[in-house]
């Protein structure tokens, strides 16, 4: 298996050019194997639940924090595109725990 890490911008096999960007935490990441995505686009704006984001080498994109999907890397071929800053995973983060957080 390839490493990958949360904040990294993939493609995984199967799913056409569509890119994708890892949430999980690298601990959970490391202990299980597989990891959460969420869809990663260039054609929709940002919005509450649409974080813009921009990679380390350029990649820009939109994640859609309401698309979670688990990925096992072993099943699906997966290919690291670009990585983000830690900013940009802490408000991807952040946005996502917030879906999930009760009233």
């Amino acid at each position: 298996m390839i490493d990958l890490y949360q904040g990294d911008i993939i493609k995984i096999g199967g799913f056409g050019k569509t890119l994708f960007f890892i949430i999980s935490k690298n601990a959970f990441i490391k202990h299980t194997g597989a990891f959460h995505v969420c869809p990663f686009l260039s054609d929709v704006n940002a919005g509450p639940v649409h974080i813009r984001v921009k990679g380390n080498e350029g990649k820009e994109g939109t994640v859609i924090c309401e698309q979670i999907k688990f990925i096992d890397p072993d099943i699906r071929a997966c290919t690291r595109v670009d990585h983000v800053s830690y900013s940009d995973i802490m408000e991807v983060s952040d946005t996502i725990q917030g879906i999930f957080e009760y009233d």
